[in-house]
């Protein structure tokens, strides 16, 4: 099964999802095919850190004055580190200021860094609340920009995006949903760092970085696997929110949303008729985020176990859009849905791709709807297509290799457990952090597989 799409760049996976739209589907050779895919070797990377995300790649780029591949990873507390990726050498590691003030507690980011176009900068996240350009050639900080006012309650949980010279971070709330917090899009100019456009999820008509105590309502997290979606044609943006209230004016809890490309407004809205009872039960319909499959067509998971099929048309506007699904689907085991679903065009078709935590399952988008066609008991995190193959980690531990069009099992990578990471697959290697950030373990692995 071959994609369909050109890629900008034959060697790079520079951000999460691969593309700006997070289809998780690499259009790029990787130098590992299902003949050769059993014949891996694996190098376990020790680092001072928990990655509980994933790995972005560039192909020669200049670091410490030589060339390198290089994976870049940010830790959980805030340690980016750029890792040599032939011989798995720290070439250098950023530490955010006050890095001792929250190692070890709660304070944590699973965001995944983004690589700037020019290839000479990755952006990444810290626990405590900034946003940092970073040089690639030495880590060292550019700029950092604040884009909460409370970060012990406001988290940067998903990743990072960039698109037409702006860096996307979203930002939701810690486990057990201690207000006050609100989820928003944060817009910064990545060139200079300022903070250009806030949307608030909560008191929308307040376009500013508020502090959270001043918003009479909390949560609304937007805290979804893939973050802010972009459309690569428009620019627009789309986030799903997680329990919060919902009136369909200021107040945008439990809802899937289409944001102008500067977040200054609302283009489209969608929210499930038991929108109250979902905030009520904790069910956040954004514990996963908007997956575009084009066509004019969104598909929306959520933890009560389902996948919403959206005719978006039908959901343009500022006035409020309950219900109207043209489709619902269950999730591969009926379970909540964390985890970011792929999407592939090939050349006849479109498949998505999902994973839970009690199955894995593939459908085909024909006649306007989801036709199923394969699915397994085999639990995993955000799937990711890339040369044919479609990996899926398991969230117990290892990393299992599909045929994506039967579902056929090629092999399955040894390595250990991790909620939230997900391989990337670039020139020939395979890298996947292993760990879980709700340890708190300033400690961690970077699997990378190569051929030899």
């Amino acid at each position: 099964m071959q994609a369909s799409q050109p890629s900008d760049s034959l060697h790079d996976w520079m951000r999460f999802g691969w593309d700006v739209g997070r289809s998780s589907a690499s259009t790029a050779a990787t130098g590992i095919t299902a003949a050769d895919v059993v014949s891996l070797h694996r190098q376990q990377v020790q680092i001072d850190g928990t990655v509980d995300a994933s790995a972005i790649y560039l192909h020669a780029v200049r670091v410490g004055g030589a060339t390198h591949d290089a994976f870049f990873v940010t830790t959980t507390y805030g340690k980016t580190l750029a890792i040599d990726a032939d011989s798995g050498t720290v070439l250098w590691r950023y530490t955010p200021p006050g890095y001792d003030s929250w190692a070890g507690t709660y304070r944590i980011t699973t965001a995944t860094p983004v690589a700037d176009p020019d290839r000479q900068y990755i952006y990444a996240a810290g626990p405590d609340g900034y946003v940092r350009k970073l040089d690639v050639r030495d880590g060292h900080a550019v700029w950092s920009t604040a884009i909460t006012r409370l970060p012990r309650r406001e988290k940067i949980a998903s990743p990072l995006n960039w698109f037409r010279g702006r860096v996307i971070a979203t930002t939701g709330g810690y486990i057990g949903d201690r207000p006050p917090y609100q989820g928003h899009v944060a817009i910064l100019d990545a060139a200079s760092g300022a903070l250009l456009h806030v949307w608030n999820s909560l008191c929308s008509d307040r376009r500013e970085l508020m502090d959270p105590a001043s918003c009479r309502a909390s949560d609304s997290a937007i805290w979804g696997r893939a973050g802010a979606v972009v459309d690569s044609t428009t620019g627009d943006i789309f986030v799903a929110t997680g329990n919060g209230p919902w009136n369909g004016r200021d107040n945008w809890g439990d809802a899937t949303l289409e944001l102008a490309p500067d977040a200054t407004r609302i283009l489209g809205n969608y929210t499930p008729a038991n929108t109250d009872e979902l905030d009520r039960t904790d069910a956040d319909l954004g514990s996963t985020s908007p997956v575009l499959l084009g066509g004019g067509l969104v598909a929306q998971g959520g933890k009560d176990g389902k996948i919403r099929l959206l005719r978006w048309a039908q959901m343009s506007g500022t006035a409020p859009h309950k219900g109207g699904e043209l489709q619902v689907v269950s999730t591969p085991s009926g379970t909540d849905l964390f985890t970011a679903p792929a999407v592939l065009h090939t050349g006849t078709s479109t498949w998505m791709f999902a994973a839970d935590n009690g199955g894995t399952a593939a459908w085909v988008l024909q006649g306007g709807r989801l036709r199923p066609r394969w699915h397994n008991r085999h639990g995993g995190t955000s799937p990711v297509v890339a040369g044919g193959l479609l990996y899926v980690y398991d969230p117990h531990g290892g990393l299992r290799v599909y045929d994506p069009e039967s579902g056929r099992g090629l092999v399955v990578l040894v390595c250990g457990p991790g909620p939230w990471n997900s391989p990337i697959v670039a020139d020939g290697r395979i890298a996947l952090p292993e760990g879980n950030a709700n340890r708190h373990a300033t400690s961690g692995v970077l699997d990378i597989w190569r051929l030899k």
